[in-house]
């Protein structure tokens, strides 16, 4: 929480990353379950958290909508939402065997990557994954192959090795997989990783799979990419860097990575409560950005406790000037019409 002992020790200038804070898929998630909650009231169940970030997901609670972690804890033939970061096959047919009304928050640069699985899949590849174990997002593409796809194999020793999709994380990951036909390989990635950690790990795979196919486009998104450009380029002039972003987003931590890596004190903080004036002693300029899913004001109310700890000017850099707009789920635009 707030250090209030230390306030007013620092002098330090604030700059801040551009871009930062929403993208268009966080954008469009928000305002589908805006969308529903208007027009077909209060609750709206959405599967996991809409986004990672704490202040969105509790102003839509608030507002009405629900978040479960699991299909069976909707009533049958109620209104849910799949959140941002995707589902898996068998989520979509659980829902409509329960008959469920679902609209699909999914970021259409998270479906590309689903639809990239599917052509890899029809071409007899098997596929690589590379992402962090336990996000909803990895959870939901790894889901994109059926159950029955996924096949297994037997290594000289007897043991069990899978086929169909395999997960890595690190290029030690890549030193240990064991693959059946290598020939016949693909590989996509998380769209919210570190570049520069992705990069590693495709360039350990091109070593080792040198027949590999890559995805025909960039699987990690332009947000993402951008956000971790500012922050790199802004790092360099800072002694501080501060990440606005819940402790479960994962683009808002690959920024305080990338922050680290530039040799640069960071930290992630969820919101202004959390800031230390302890941090700020002795720094000459504090670095501000914040992940996709974090919104302004967040950012703003950072800004102003920084000031209230001693920070002084407030400088905005130049940066890439996004204009990506995703449409709407056509069936909740459809709905929302007859409601009218």
């Amino acid at each position: 929480m707030t250090d209030s002992k230390a306030s007013m020790q620092a002098s330090a200038d604030i700059v801040l990353a551009n871009p930062r804070g929403f993208c268009a898929g966080v954008d469009r998630a928000i305002i589908i379950v805006e969308q529903a909650l208007e027009k077909f009231g209060a609750p709206i169940y959405v599967r996991n958290e809409v986004v990672h970030n704490k202040f969105v997901v509790d102003g839509l609670r608030a507002k009405g909508a629900i978040f479960v972690k699991n299909l069976d804890e909707i009533p049958t033939g109620s209104t849910v939402i799949f959140s941002a970061h995707g589902v898996s096959k068998a989520v979509r047919a659980e829902a409509e065997s329960r008959g469920l009304i679902a609209y699909d928050a999914t970021c259409p640069l998270v479906t590309k990557v689903h639809i990239e699985v599917a052509k890899m899949r029809d071409a007899g590849m098997e596929i690589i994954m590379i992402g962090h174990n336990g996000h909803p997002e990895v959870e939901g593409t790894m889901g994109q192959i059926e159950p029955g796809q996924v096949e297994s194999d037997y290594d000289e020793d007897d043991e069990v090795v899978a086929t169909g999709m395999y997960l890595v994380e690190t290029s030690a990951d890549v030193a240990q997989l064991q693959v059946k036909n290598p020939d016949k390989l693909a590989f996509v990635t998380q769209t919210t990783l570190s570049m520069d950690d992705a990069a590693t790990v495709i360039e350990a795979l091109k070593a080792k799979y040198p027949n590999i196919h890559a995805p025909k486009s960039e699987d990690i998104c332009y947000a993402t990419q951008n956000r971790q450009d500012a922050v790199k380029l802004m790092a360099k002039d800072c002694d501080l860097v501060i990440i606005i972003g819940s402790p479960n987003s994962s683009n808002s931590n690959r920024l305080r990575e990338v922050a680290e890596k530039q040799g640069v004190e960071a930290y992630l903080v969820d919101n202004a409560s959390y800031l230390q004036a302890s941090w700020l002693v002795g720094k000459k300029k504090i670095g501000v950005s914040a992940g996709a899913s974090a919104p302004e004001v967040l950012v703003k109310e950072v800004i102003s406790q920084l000031q209230h700890m001693g920070a002084q000017q407030v400088e905005e850099l130049q940066g890439v000037i996004e204009s990506v707009v995703f449409q709407l789920p056509k069936n909740l635009t459809a709905a929302a019409s007859k409601k009218t």
